[in-house]
């Protein structure tokens, strides 16, 4: 600071000299990323005198998710520091880069602020998991610290419950468990690969799901998945392996199927307290009716 300046509010030096209002200045205090000769300010420090030759430390913000109220938002179930929303296909979960807008936790933000920081924190706070850009359905998000642990706790010793409807190419009857070992192949664009049994991979991971055939189509089966793992894309390339990959999966399937996008919903989630179910959407049932389907009661 130059002598000039001798004199002045911490605050208002600050304000001014990043061209900021007084009350994120505020919050850069209350953060803790404000420091005066390596002391660590707080927000009872904003009206500090400010003598010349100070040298005043301002630390970045940490990256946030950009609120957006005016997205729409489906909320299927909430309790005590979680919510569970209806993700539409084609929404990303959460942000890639700062200042990214249009995910599904760009809403989320907007209708419950203390979601910022959660978690993982910055653009993917209170993120529990995931779903493809274009599978829809059930998402849990958890809006405090305690909470995100313990979800994740449940999911990494595999006693949280997923269960998703798929249209499948081909006929399957029945039900059956499978397991696989999958390993990322490429992660820009992100593909998955199954590695053969014996063989060995770098990343290799066993999976596993059980599967149920729902109701027979033309061509095709509706079935039920349970997943006893998560693993990136798992039931797409785990259902092309056996033959029956996702109609509409681009990447593991048929590119020149005629349906919008793959038709992949989770359609429920239990998580000891935290139940959710989402029905299935337009598309989906649309789909299911042209292919020969009863109208469902669901």
């Amino acid at each position: 600071m130059s002598p000039a300046d001798e004199g002045l509010r911490l605050d208002v030096l600050v304000a001014r000299e990043l061209d900021l209002g007084r009350a994120p200045v505020r919050r850069l205090l209350d953060g803790g990323q404000i420091r005066v000769g390596g002391r660590v300010l707080g927000l009872k420090d904003k009206s500090l005198v400010v003598r010349a030759g100070t040298v005043i430390e301002v630390a970045p913000s940490p990256t946030v998710v950009q609120p957006q109220s005016d997205l729409p938002l489906m909320v299927l179930a909430q309790g005590d520091g979680w919510v569970v929303v209806d993700k539409p296909a084609g929404m990303p979960v959460h942000p890639l880069r700062p200042g990214e807008r249009g995910t599904v936790l760009n809403a989320v933000a907007a209708r419950w602020p203390a979601i910022q920081g959660v978690g993982e924190g910055g653009l993917r706070s209170g993120v529990v998991h995931r779903l493809d850009v274009d599978t829809s359905g059930v998402l849990a998000l958890a809006l405090d610290e305690a909470t995100w642990q313990r979800l994740r706790r449940a999911f990494s010793s595999h006693t949280a419950r997923k269960t998703y409807r798929a249209i499948v190419h081909g006929r399957m009857t029945g039900q059956a468990r499978e397991e696989m070992n999958l390993v990322v192949a490429t992660h820009r664009p992100a593909r998955v690969r199954v590695v053969e049994p014996g063989r060995e991979a770098p990343g290799m991971r066993r999976c596993r799901l059980a599967w149920r055939a729902v109701a027979q189509l033309n061509d095709a089966t509706l079935i039920e998945v349970d997943l006893g793992t998560g693993f990136l894309h798992q039931i797409r390339v785990m259902l092309a392996h056996l033959g029956h990959p996702v109609l509409g999966d681009r990447l593991y399937g048929r590119p020149d199927d005629d349906v919008p996008r793959q038709m992949l919903h989770a359609c429920r989630i239990e998580i000891g307290q935290l139940r959710a179910s989402s029905p299935d959407p337009a598309d989906l049932a649309q789909t299911l009716l042209h292919l020969g389907a009863v109208p469902s009661r669901r």
